[in-house]
């Protein structure tokens, strides 16, 4: 059995569609959520699905040691970033090496690193007149968004397009593709 822990900052919609995908697989588990703002709705979501709920403070994300320590207590084995805006400290990616995933809502390299997240990524993707957008899901490393890239998903964006609408594609790709990609690179794992 492999032990997922999900990393959320906000609503938690990905986390609670990643915790639904694998609710009936018996060889994964998504054992734990950590949320880093104690009034994120993902406490919720994962109070209601029945998943152990952790939250941290930034200075005990960035120390490290106590994270360490937490994914050891709960057996994690991998680690999902959904919607989590901290950066991951060394001492987490040492513990963890090729076993941090994060999901990014554009098509990187474009729109990626600090400071670009959720909406600010629409708002430069449309802003540029870029004509397709779509979510990278790649390993973490010490740097935003520069990991080693597993999958891409594209799709158009129109010259009538808002942030809001590239938003709502973006999502509609998260849903479909995150928790299968996930699986795969569980299956790759010894």
């Amino acid at each position: 059995m492999k032990k997922i822990a999900i990393f959320a900052s906000g609503s938690g919609s990905n986390a609670e569609n990643i915790a639904s995908y694998f609710k009936e697989n018996k060889e994964v588990e998504v054992a734990l959520i950590v949320a880093n703002n104690p009034e994120a709705y993902v406490i919720e979501r994962a109070r209601k699905l029945n998943i152990p709920c952790e939250v941290v403070t930034k200075a005990e994300f960035m120390a490290a040691d106590g994270i360490v320590d937490m994914m050891h207590r709960y057996g994690i084995d991998f680690i999902v970033l959904a919607g989590f805006l901290l950066l991951v400290p060394k001492k987490l990616i040492e513990a963890y090496p090729a076993r941090i995933v994060n999901i990014h809502p554009a098509l990187l390299p474009k729109h990626g690193g600090k400071g670009m997240y959720g909406d600010r990524v629409h708002k430069a993707v449309v802003e540029c007149g870029d004509t397709e957008s779509g979510i990278t899901i790649h390993l973490i490393d010490a740097e935003y968004d520069k990991g080693t890239t597993f999958f891409q998903a594209k799709c158009p964006v129109l010259p009538t397009d808002t942030p809001d609408d590239v938003a709502a594609k973006v999502h509609a790709l998260e849903y479909e593709h995150f928790p299968h990609v996930i699986a795969e690179i569980l299956q790759q794992l010894d």
